[in-house]
């Protein structure tokens, strides 16, 4: 642990500065404001750590990320979700024998509350999945409070119990939508198989679904599982710090992922390329609108707070997406856009310089398209990858010995003390 000093007038503050296990260095200023009166000031905290944290770490720079030290490619090429969900949460890979275990446990808390069925039934039709699967979240905590974690019961049931149970809230939101009677979970299914019988079986159909589809699907939800201390994570970690019980906590985080900067951009990438299609797919006249300065117009899926060079995950989806059209034998005209925008965009000196390459959004919601998915699921998708991630933020926060209650200082810029004028004379 190394010293900065921080010189403010007449004031010099020293400061100790801590080392990350992979270089990371951090400025540790908590006795800024007791020393000196001030505070810092970083909109959207992008030179601040909230925390320390042995989850995820990512080196946006070199297109580095990793959960609990395997790269995401390594967990996308060689494991199922529901181990990265284990890794994530206990901190281990599980040996066959946990998995087995870990499997049945999912399986057998799959349903939910008969009772529950009852929301579903009365809330508007065409809702949005988004809505409906964070007031059912918040909502488990009074159909199963002895999953609170303050309950003597093991967090690690509460949060099998979780993880399993959202999957089937969020294929529950999707039948409502369209009007489909309700798929129940089946015990002979694994995770994803699970979800996507839950999701496209009718009593009129079969389901369609290959093991292709099954393993993109695994690869979807790891490539999605944690992004270290990004909006929803924060907000995870926000609700959690105040004292609320971990499902108010993800029903936070949630909301925060329906967010179009956030986990609503995948949408927004399909709604983009449907309309450059309309507009006669002319990728040269979208580049030089993206690049004016007079035009509003925004290249979704292109950039990223962190990541000044490919995102690793968009490599992961870009291959998912060719895969699932192959094994269905299709051909979408928009894939053939989408490449041909990424192809323009990365030879471009603009992108070039200002790093923006590709990044999970741009090849995801395409995937899930071919897959059948409909766009307002895509943020529903993304939530049930997120959630272990979310769950690991949230179980690691309740641990952390230098925990304090979320609350950032400002910069007040509003108008000084002012006398209340009698209402009559104003």
């Amino acid at each position: 642990m190394g010293k900065a000093d921080i010189k403010l007038n007449d004031t010099t503050l020293t400061c100790p500065v801590y080392e990350g296990s992979e270089g990371e260095r951090a400025i540790d200023i908590g006795k800024l404001r007791k020393e000196t009166g001030m505070i810092t000031y970083d909109p959207g905290f992008v030179n601040t750590g909230s925390c320390s944290s042995s989850v995820t770490f990512i080196d946006g720079e070199k297109g580095i990320l990793r959960y609990r030290g395997y790269d995401v490619d390594d967990l996308a090429e060689n494991c199922e979700f529901i181990e990265v969900a284990y890794l994530l949460i206990n901190g281990s890979l599980p040996t066959r024998e946990e998995k087995a275990k870990y499997t049945n446990l999912l399986n057998q808390h799959s349903l939910i509350h008969e009772d529950m069925i009852e929301f579903f039934r009365h809330y508007p039709e065409h809702s949005h999945p988004m809505a409906v699967l964070s007031a059912m979240a918040v909502s488990l905590s009074s159909f199963y409070p002895e999953m609170s974690e303050n309950h003597k019961e093991e967090l690690s049931m509460t949060v099998t119990r979780l993880l399993s149970k959202l999957r089937t809230i969020a294929a529950f939101s999707y039948k409502k939508s369209i009007g489909e009677p309700i798929v129940y979970p089946r015990h002979d299914l694994r995770y994803c198989e699970n979800f996507l019988n839950m999701m496209f079986n009718s009593p009129v159909c079969d389901m369609p679904y290959n093991d292709t589809m099954t393993e993109s699907l695994n690869k979807l939800l790891i490539i999605h599982a944690d992004h270290e201390q990004n909006c929803s994570a924060s907000v995870v970690r926000g609700v959690g710090s105040a004292g609320a019980n971990l499902y108010a906590a993800i029903s936070g985080g949630i909301c925060a992922l329906w967010g179009p900067l956030h986990g609503g951009a995948n949408q927004h990438v399909i709604e983009m390329l449907e309309n450059i299609m309309e507009e006669g797919g002319n990728i040269d006249k979208v580049l030089e609108r993206a690049k004016s300065k007079r035009s509003p117009f925004r290249l979704m899926g292109f950039g990223h707070r962190v990541y000044k060079s490919y995102d690793p995950r968009a490599k992961i989806a870009k291959a998912l997406c060719k895969e699932v059209m192959a094994s269905l034998n299709k051909h979408d005209p928009l894939l053939d856009l989408a490449m041909e925008l990424e192809e323009k965009a990365l030879a471009d000196p603009y992108f070039q310089e200002r790093g923006l390459y590709p990044n999970v959004d741009f090849y995801t919601g395409l995937t899930y398209r071919e897959m059948g998915i409909p766009t307002n699921m895509f943020t529903v998708m993304f939530a049930i990858g997120r959630l272990p991630g979310w769950i690991a933020q949230f179980m690691e926060m309740r641990k952390d010995p230098h925990g304090r209650i979320s609350r950032p200082r400002q910069i007040y810029t509003g108008p000084s003390v002012r006398k209340v004028v009698p209402i009559d004379q104003r």
